[in-house]
């Protein structure tokens, strides 16, 4: 085992995992006390001792809940049910039903809307590209278009009047980040919750109004929703 270097303290556990493991161990259903910790959390994002960064508030304003989930779940070892927690994390699907108002409720009023930004901002907007890129490839193949290439730049023409390319490079340069090649999780996140206010911003209130409900009409197909 590797020794920590001189003078290096492990930093301690977050007050709401503390009180999350708590709960679990006091017989509280996972869910629920997941939920109380949620709303206990007061960190924007971290570094976690394996070295994996996380950052639960994307633009300042969209709060990633089921990124935390997975921090939560994973900082608790096997005091979590694998198989409901991967059904929430990977499908959407919790393992109770609970109602919008218990939600907002349990997790608190500004992590609600803070969550209601990421599900509009980050969620829709990607369900609507992908709804678009859909519709694109269908359009195609009526025209006995087989191809793909350019599939993504059409769809994105469509959406927000401009290619991938072109409001990448727009949003880095607004950011002051650089120009590279690849696109990470965390940037590929914050680039799509960007996109979400350029449409706002730059499309008439009826298209803005459509195009919302075409992503969340794909959504529901994909997947159960979650309270919103």
């Amino acid at each position: 085992m590797t020794e920590p270097l001189p003078g290096f303290r492990q930093p301690p556990e977050p007050d709401a995992l503390v009180s999350f493991r708590a709960s679990l161990r006091a017989g509280t259903h996972w869910y629920q006390a997941l939920l109380e910790a949620i709303a206990l959390w007061d960190q924007h994002e971290e570094v976690v001792d394996d070295g994996r960064h996380y950052r639960y508030l994307v633009g300042g304003e969209a709060f990633d809940w089921l990124l935390l989930a997975e921090r939560l779940c994973d900082g608790v070892g096997g005091l979590t049910p694998s198989d409901e927690v991967d059904a929430l994390l990977f499908q959407g699907r919790p393992p109770v039903e609970m109602d919008r108002h218990r939600f907002r409720y349990m997790i608190g009023l500004a992590k609600h809307q803070a969550y209601l930004n990421f599900f509009y901002g980050v969620v829709v907007e990607e369900a609507l590209s992908e709804a678009v890129e859909e519709e694109v490839r269908k359009s195609r193949w009526c025209t006995g278009l087989l191809e793909e290439p350019g599939l993504l730049d059409e769809a994105f023409q469509r959406i927000y009047g401009a290619s991938h390319a072109t409001l990448l490079e727009s949003f880095r340069r607004e950011r002051s980040y650089p120009q590279e090649p690849s696109t990470g999780l965390d940037e590929m996140k914050e680039f799509t919750y960007w996109r979400f206010k350029y449409r706002l911003k730059h499309s008439e209130p009826d298209k803005v109004a459509s195009d919302t409900r075409k992503g969340l009409l794909y959504l529901h197909r994909q997947r159960v929703g979650l309270p919103t």
